[in-house]
């Protein structure tokens, strides 16, 4: 490793992708989604992509270049191929396999109009091994590369192609080379045995790229080279030279897609659109006030004459878990309302919906005698689960974070970190509060156990019950309880810990609540789009409510004057939650934290854009601002900044859970509880 390169940069490898003639292996992946994307890609001045807009964030939300920096530190010796240039980087590649026995990075290889920079490239003789590197998890006890049926798993998938096309690109370079190839990914099976090894490895924004720092006393580290697992694909490649690629038209030859694919690369060719189910995770579209052009828009024009309000009105990619986009919209019914009886498997859900009821709701609304304003709700549903709820209720919410080095000593790839909670309470005499609050997101510090240390303090108090929306908050304690019961540097009182998670859980003897199915379970409203997150709810319900209107329409949330309507407020004074708009409805509350949307991630948050849809991976914006605070060189005030926002975020996540159970409330009794 050369260790004078402290700065490591990550925007060379985007270079290659920039230049239209050459088919990289980003673009071969991309063109697999999607052929078309190639020529939307190519034209990147013209057409919005949302995974371009800010590099940083993803890069930061994926771990992928830190991993990358970490499998370098495996072989020390190795010499990394610097040069942006194509044909420079091309001839240094060259120069170095003179020598009998070597390691490269970024290695350039390039045959015809195909080019690829391989991660890890190691020289013995005529013996080469390609290694492509993964921030994908993988179980070296339980291989998930092979399905049962033999066939590779549809998640692995791309990362054998991408394997594949680089071993295709450098058998045609090298004909006469023998070839291993090889993913190295990172093994959740094996706990790192060093704190703060995802330290070493920081992502830093730099006149305008992202790049990582390494920091030099790594080579100091004993590393465990288990960390990162490397996984020997060649028979899968085979597979995949013999199956072909998967794409949406179906299984295409590996020859036949690289020259359809290099020669539109070559020309400027826009392939024809087979537009699918694929369409809609498609990230060539516009965001609100956009001058750029949206792809997906401009295929579906093409394809089927759509115009700006028909997607307005809806099509079969807004349908809610519905797995027959495909079919519909290969026999040319794209819009929502062309959903028939026959395209579902119609359940009766009894006196709460069933998912194809939902599903039908959303093409052709709700039935008019069942229709209370916009909204369908199952209210003796939701009173018989309201009457097996105790005083006080307890709303909680975790911010958790889940990267691919490991931030401490014992913890394995991609095992959850709790750093924030929220908690309100809302008492029998209709009071609220918000009762208390945890963040701990200082660098180096596990949070785990004084986590759960402090949520026992907030619920310890009484036997009410404790609300959460969907099984995330299950999972994290499963968790904590399984670390506590198995970590050495466990504390003192992890036994009472321990039970107190596991009281929480389903089978405990105070079972969390599930806000989130009995939303799925029993309301239904037509601005949802079907679905269920809170941040769909929340403003739903407020819409609907005209007393939760009265009521948070006045600046009593943190009211400090001792009035007796008031809500006192961790991190907000006298605030007021819902403001009239132009059209008539109320604002999102979510929309009102757009400026510390913009503190979480250090980004602009443009008007009616979500921050969480700014990070590409899963996980969102809170966890994307704890790794900034983890990794990023920040400032006091740009820290303080940062915990401020996501306090504020998180407090507003558990006041909405508030609102929504008034809002039921007040629809299924008529009156503000």
């Amino acid at each position: 490793m050369q260790l004078g390169l402290v700065f490591k940069s990550i925007d060379k490898r985007i270079d290659f992708m920039a230049n239209p003639r050459f088919l990289t292996k980003s673009r071969f992946k991309l063109a697999a989604e999607c052929p078309t994307k190639l020529f939307y890609a190519s034209e990147n001045k013209i057409y919005r992509s949302l995974k371009n807009d800010d590099s940083f964030l993803a890069m930061l939300a994926e771990g992928g270049f830190q991993v990358g920096e970490l499998a370098k530190c495996f072989y020390p010796h190795g010499v990394e191929v610097s040069e942006t240039s194509n044909a420079e980087a091309v001839a240094k590649t060259n120069e170095l396999l003179q020598v009998e026995s070597i390691v490269i990075f970024e290695a350039a290889i390039a045959f015809e109009n195909l080019f690829i920079r391989v991660d890890i490239l190691v020289k013995n003789g005529n013996h080469y091994e390609l290694i492509e590197v993964k921030a994908k998890s993988y179980d070296s006890y339980k291989p998930d590369l092979v399905g049962t049926r033999g066939g590779i798993v549809k998640g692995m998938r791309p990362y054998i192609e991408d394997v594949a096309f680089q071993s295709y690109v450098f058998k045609q370079a090298f004909p006469q080379a023998q070839l291993d190839s090889f993913l190295m990914m990172p093994d959740k099976s094996v706990a790192v045995d060093i704190d703060g090894l995802n330290q070493y490895f920081k992502l830093v924004r730099m006149d305008q790229r992202s790049r990582v720092i390494v920091n030099p006393e790594i080579t100091n580290v004993a590393l465990d080279r288990r960390l990162l697992a490397k996984v020997n694909v060649d028979s899968l490649v085979n597979r995949v030279m013999e199956e072909g690629v998967s794409t949406p038209l179906g299984m295409v030859p590996v020859i036949d897609a690289i020259r359809q694919w290099s020669q539109a690369c070559l020309v400027g060719e826009k392939i024809d659109p087979t537009p699918g189910g694929h369409c809609g995770k498609c990230e060539f579209k516009t965001r609100p006030v956009d001058v750029l052009r949206s792809g997906l828009h401009e295929c579906w024009a093409e394809k089927f004459n759509f115009t700006p309000e028909d997607f307005a009105k809806g099509t079969v990619l807004d349908l809610w878990n519905f797995r027959g986009k495909d079919r519909m919209i290969s026999e040319g019914r794209v819009r929502i309302q062309t959903l028939a009886e026959h395209d579902l498997n119609m359940k009766d859900g009894g006196e709460i919906l069933s998912w194809t009821e939902r599903q039908w709701m959303q093409a052709h609304g709700i039935p008019k005698n069942e229709d209370k304003g916009g909204f369908w709700i199952a209210e003796a549903h939701i009173k018989a689960e309201m009457s097996n709820w105790k005083y006080p209720y307890h709303f909680i919410d975790f911010e958790t974070s889940a990267v691919a080095i490991p931030f401490h000593r014992g913890m394995r790839p991609y095992e959850q970190i709790a750093f924030q909670f929220s908690h309100h309470m809302m008492h029998e005499d209709g009071r609220i509060e918000h009762a208390g609050q945890f963040l701990l997101a200082e660098p180096g510090l596990f949070p785990n156990f004084e986590f759960i240390r402090a949520l026992k303090e907030e619920l310890d108090k009484d036997n009410g019950t404790v609300f959460m929306w969907s099984h995330h908050e299950n999972t994290i304690l499963t968790r904590i309880a399984e670390q506590l019961e198995n970590y050495s540097d466990r504390p003192s009182d992890w036994e009472a810990l321990k039970a107190f998670a596991e009281s929480l859980l389903k089978t405990g003897d105070r079972p969390m609540f599930d806000l989130c199915k009995l939303a799925t379970d029993a309301y239904y409203h037509v601005d949802t789009n079907g679905r269920s997150s809170i941040k769909m709810v929340l403003p739903a319900v407020l819409n609907s409510t005209p007393s939760l209107q009265a009521l948070y329409g006045r600046p009593i949330y943190g009211d400090d004057t001792g009035r007796s309507d008031g809500m006192p407020s961790l991190n907000y004074k006298n605030f007021t939650w819902c403001k009239a708009t132009p059209q008539g409805s109320v604002t999102d509350p979510y929309e009102q934290l757009r400026q510390w949307g913009s503190e979480l991630l250090g980004e602009e948050v443009a008007e009616g854009e979500d921050p969480d849809d700014l990070v590409i991976a899963e996980g969102g914006a809170a966890a994307t601002a704890y790794q900034r605070l983890q990794m990023e060189s920040l400032s006091a005030m740009t820290r303080d900044k940062i915990k401020n926002a996501l306090l504020r975020y998180c407090e507003l996540d558990t006041l909405a859970m508030v609102m929504v159970v008034q809002g039921w409330n007040a629809s299924v009794h008529q009156q503000m509880s």
